[in-house]
């Protein structure tokens, strides 16, 4: 019967999904989406006729394949990639880290330019963010400034490779190894993408992704936890599961041997240790349908990155025909970046601005996003917030008013950047 539900799932797509096409001017030129076959239907289906509903099988097959991507010794898979940064820098905060714990006031080193998820959990844990400014054209943080922005309170260095772009990570690296510092590198939107042929997501003490519709994978809702050292590992799966100590799978019982003979804190001794607490923690957990769902995925990946690379090659081949009037994105020294998006500025001297751009655009149902927060500092949610600015962030600003970007998801197609080049044309008959 199960054989013959999966070859009814497999019509069903084949009839619901395969080859419908897009016309962009009806429907539009998404900035992002998913894309997906047979294989993810089939595996959320599947899961649910286990009705294993919170972690089971999938969820190990899915961090397994993870894990031999990255080659990584541990991932650890939660509900986002806003609940991995808050998870990552978390954990950091623990007592098992002694002497190295973050305690409220320490400052942690991050950029103003970017998604508030990647800020929101250093002001959530107590502590101190300082912003240092980007630099265009990678808009990346401003790698030459960081140091300057270092004191005897700044403990740890939490950025994210800007839609795809990595940052300096050799420049980062040496910094903290010179001052001792903790680093969380947020890989939401760059899984894929290398440095010197390496994958980002692999060079800090903890890095995250994100597996959210518009990523390079995704899950619906959904992220992961990525690093190499054990106890963190450990103290991240406390937090991740409503803070307890005990880190049996579930259903599974003493897997430490040490089930009823431990002593923890005042407790009665032989307390059991699967309920046992040791961090303030939370219940952010993937469920089982979702890993089906991320492990076809998965499988995919280096498909999708492909075409990420060839879709940005095509805007910038469109975009470069207008480099006057637009600052176009450059990849990092050393990185092959898996792009997240196509990102531009408009320059001062354009005879347009930015809004008259995309004004038009979203009129042709084109759709295009600012760089999220553009300067953080600036929005209503860090109004009153404890935080401290190295320097000025003067570029930051810039992206603020003038930068934008289009997508560049594998779904794309022919007639989509036929139609975008077209609306450019129209747009740009005006000026040149």
């Amino acid at each position: 019967m199960r054989d013959q539900i999966r070859q009814l799932v497999k019509k069903y797509y084949a009839e619901t999904f395969a080859g419908k096409t897009v016309d962009p001017a009806k429907q539009g030129v998404k900035y992002a989406g998913r894309v997906f076959d047979e294989n993810e239907i089939v595996n959320a289906v599947d899961s649910c006729l286990d009705f294993w509903l919170t972690e089971g099988r999938y969820c190990e097959e899915f961090a397994q394949k993870i894990a031999d991507f990255l080659k990584v010794d541990n991932v650890l898979l939660t509900n986002s990639g806003s609940s991995a940064n808050l998870l990552a820098l978390s954990a950091l905060t623990s007592h098992k880290l002694g002497d190295r714990a973050l305690k409220p006031g320490d400052e942690v080193i991050t950029v103003a330019a970017g998604f508030p998820s990647t800020v929101a959990p250093i002001l959530q844990n107590h502590l101190v963010p300082v912003f240092v400014d980007v630099s265009l054209p990678t808009y990346n943080i401003d790698v030459s400034k960081i140091e300057a922005a270092i004191t005897p309170g700044t403990k740890c260095i939490f950025i994210a490779h800007t839609l795809g772009n990595p940052f300096d990570l050799g420049a980062v690296q040496k910094l903290v190894k010179k001052y001792n510092l903790w680093f969380i590198e947020d890989n939401c939107d760059a899984f894929g993408s290398t440095y010197h042929g390496r994958l980002t997501g692999t060079f800090g003490h903890i890095s995250t992704i994100s597996f959210y519709p518009a990523h390079h994978i995704t899950t619906g809702e959904g992220g992961a936890m990525i690093t190499n050292d054990d106890q963190l590992a450990q103290i991240m799966r406390s937090f991740r599961d409503w803070g307890r100590d005990c880190y049996c799978q579930g259903g599974e019982n003493n897997t430490c041997g040490k089930r009823f003979s431990q002593q923890f804190g005042t407790l009665p001794l032989g307390y059991d240790h699967k309920y046992v607490y040791s961090e303030l923690g939370y219940n952010l957990k993937m469920t089982e349908m979702q890993a089906s769902i991320g492990s076809a995925q998965m499988d995919k990946l280096p498909l999708f990155t492909a075409k990420r690379k060839a879709n940005f090659k095509r805007y910038h081949a469109l975009f470069s025909k207008y480099e006057n009037f637009f600052v176009l994105p450059e990849a990092t020294e050393g990185s092959d970046p898996s792009w997240f998006t196509f990102i531009l500025s408009v320059r001062p001297a354009a005879p347009f601005s930015r809004e008259d751009l995309v004004k038009h655009l979203n009129e042709r149902k084109i759709e295009t996003r600012n760089i999220f927060a553009g300067n953080l500092t600036r929005q209503p949610a860090f109004v009153d917030r404890e935080y401290r600015i190295s320097g000025e962030l003067v570029a930051t600003d810039f992206i603020m008013n003038r930068s934008f970007f289009l997508g560049v998801y594998p779904g794309l197609t022919d007639d989509m950047f036929v139609f975008v080049e077209q609306a450019m044309a129209e747009f740009m008959g005006k000026y040149v």
